[in-house]
């Protein structure tokens, strides 16, 4: 992806997030359902590398941190708004040493020259595709960067096909306001590409299918 795009994408994330971000955790655990099932399912081996794409306001790398007190965690956004706030909620909870997050694109990245670290042990992405327009390009990206055995974790809204018509719909509406769109081809673009990479999925609806989980297992 060239400067531009990537100037562009930023912006626009700033633009949203100025403000929202003050209060982003506490409002979006009412509706972003999922991600602790998510953060419990990673089971990272000892002395692991973990990484989050589009690691916002750094709240589940905190909680990450956490919960498996041997790993080492990553994270970067592409707003530079979300990352000054993750970066003081990682100092307030005392994981600076545990914890590193950096400005970076999703559909474009090296943890090479991010991190100087080759490839991690997991990668989750929690309610972030649904907010890159060319979300499929982050998906290879994603499986790339883990190590042989590595899992990539993946939470995020789906179409809420068991849940009430005028849930969905208004729903759907206030999710635009935040440029947030539910990709309905999520599995079969999951499946398609693990499969040219030699990786095995599985995939979850959860809640009457108001949000889906999916695991990708690098071989």
């Amino acid at each position: 992806m060239s400067a531009a795009p990537h100037e562009d994408a930023a912006h626009h994330m700033d633009g949203i997030y100025r403000y929202q971000r003050y209060i982003y955790d506490l409002s979006r655990k009412y509706f972003l359902f999922g991600r602790d099932t998510m953060l419990d399912g990673l089971k990272p081996p000892p002395s692991a590398s973990v990484l989050e794409v589009g690691c916002g306001t750094g709240r589940n790398l905190i909680l990450a941190a956490r919960r498996y007190p041997d790993a080492h965690f990553y994270g970067f956004d592409i707003s530079r708004m979300m990352l000054e706030t993750a970066e003081a909620n990682i100092a307030r909870a005392g994981f600076e040493k545990r914890i590193k997050v950096v400005e970076g694109d999703a559909t474009n990245f090296s943890a090479q020259e991010l991190f100087g670290v080759p490839a991690f042990d997991r990668i989750f992405i929690s309610y972030s595709l649904s907010m890159i327009p060319p979300w499929q390009q982050v998906l290879p990206q994603a499986i790339d960067a883990l190590k042989p055995g590595g899992s990539l974790h993946i939470v995020d809204f789906s179409e809420q096909t068991g849940l009430p018509r005028w849930f969905k719909s208004a729903l759907r509406a206030w999710l635009k306001k935040f440029s947030v769109e539910p990709r309905a081809e999520l599995e079969a673009e999951l499946r398609r590409v693990a499969e040219e990479k030699g990786c095995t999925v599985t995939f979850e609806r959860l809640f009457g299918d108001y949000a889906h989980l999916a695991v990708v297992i690098k071989r």
